[in-house]
């Protein structure tokens, strides 16, 4: 098998298949545009009200770019996906470690994702057309869309997000709008009150930052195959604008309706079969860039492991998942990826850019990279604690991890770095 066919799992991205910043945008921006999202946007805004949601997704929003645009510019330099990057920082088996944490991660979130349209369609069916369908074959038949797309690769996601993306935002915005003419004036968001302090600001935003922790992560697997550095900046632009767009556009409805479902919202403005098209479409998008991820991640665990066949396992697994009820931890979920994924970003990041000077070979990659694998566990244990308030540190543990996992690691490296002759 080619290279090109197995997604340049192992080796670096030829030129052939470079893409234009804006392509990896919309691909970016139609996973801020899934029920996964919407459903956050909703939940917080009713727990905290607009304004401190507003604040919240801020927040989140400027350190996941922060860290974005510092990965982006590693995949697309070094040309290889995240997974084959960490070879080089974390050694070939400690990697394998490392990887396959965040494989397990993504096909979590693509069950979560299938969970919550699942949810969705089941109301439909049964509100608009008094039909029960049952939940686990909508999860079959959605995850067997979403997989057939993924395995044809990044072009097929792009022609999928490519479609996705203006329609849902325009859709998206008409409904923002109806939801604002019902009120005297727009500003009657802001006097918003939740009946109770479910959710502080602080959790808000931790809930926020870890729902979209492995894009700086992962960022790589698509910024390799942007032409240029600063298409590949621009590319953050899908993370900066369409995830806080994703998360306005469904607040202000809830706030108006007082739901949190996206069906039962669009039940009360008329449009129920419009909002179930474009969910089902949406989470079509989102799901194929997770399973994408995914299976990148496990191929370079085992080199015989092809990415088509990854692909339909991952999906296997994560379909079950989804028909266990394994949405129920999202938000657990979300807290526990804020505070193991941040640290790897920073570890990377430092040996890229510092330890290694930008090159990377592929001949070059050592067993095992002591260094990197402890400076992670340390920073992974001290956050734990910070998380769970035993003292604190940032006040912010999804910060913490990213510091702490930067400076355990520089320490060491210090000479490396510092002592490196002009």
């Amino acid at each position: 098998m080619s290279d090109h066919e197995n997604q340049y799992c192992t080796s670096k991205v030829a030129p052939k298949d470079f893409v234009s910043g804006w392509v990896v945008a919309l691909i970016i921006a139609s996973t801020g545009l899934s029920v996964s999202t919407l459903f956050l946007g909703s939940e917080i805004a009713l727990a905290l009200g607009f304004e401190k949601a507003l604040i919240a997704f801020g927040v989140s929003t400027l350190v996941l770019t922060l860290m974005c645009m510092a990965t982006t510019l590693i995949g697309n330099r070094s040309r290889l996906s995240t997974y084959m990057i960490l070879h080089f920082s974390f050694g070939e088996k400690g990697a394998k470690i490392v990887n396959f944490i965040f494989g397990v991660t993504l096909v979590g979130w693509f069950a979560v994702a299938l969970e919550l349209l699942a949810i969705a369609i089941f109301d439909t069916t049964i509100s608009t057309f008094a039909i029960e369908i049952p939940k686990s074959l909508i999860i079959i038949v959605t995850s067997l869309f979403i997989t057939i797309t993924t395995v044809y690769g990044i072009r097929s996601i792009e022609k999928v997000a490519n479609i996705s993306i203006p329609i849902l935002t325009a859709f998206l915005g008409y409904v923002f709008y109806l939801s604002l003419e019902k009120l005297e004036s727009p500003w009657q968001l802001f006097d918003y009150v939740p009946a109770e302090n479910s959710m502080t600001l602080f959790e808000a935003t931790s809930i926020l930052v870890g729902a979209s922790i492995l894009f700086p992560v992962l960022m790589a697997d698509f910024s390799r195959f942007i032409k240029t550095d600063k298409q590949s900046l621009g590319a953050v632009l899908g993370l900066t604008i369409g995830t806080p767009l994703a998360y306005i556009l469904s607040a202000a409805p809830s706030i108006q309706t007082g739901e949190v479902d996206i069906i039962k919202i669009m039940e009360q403005y008329h449009m129920v079969i419009p909002a179930f098209l474009l969910l089902f479409i949406s989470t079509w998008s989102t799901n194929a860039t997770n399973l994408y991820s995914a299976s990148l991640t496990f191929t370079t665990i085992h080199k015989k492991w092809t990415f088509k066949k990854v692909t339909i396992v991952s999906s296997i697994f994560g379909t079950l998942l989804a028909m266990l009820g394994f949405a129920t931890y999202l938000f657990d979920f979300l807290e526990f990826l804020g505070i193991f994924a941040p640290s790897i970003s920073s570890i990377y990041f430092i040996h890229f850019f510092w330890v290694k000077n930008q090159q990377y070979h592929l001949d070059e990659i050592r067993p095992w990279e002591a260094t990197a694998l402890i400076s992670w566990g340390l920073s992974s244990v001290i956050c734990i604690f910070t998380y769970l308030e035993v003292f604190q540190l940032t006040g912010a543990y999804f910060i913490d991890s990213f510091l702490l996992g930067g400076l355990f690691y520089l320490i060491p490296n210090r000479k490396k770095i510092f002592n490196k002759k002009p």
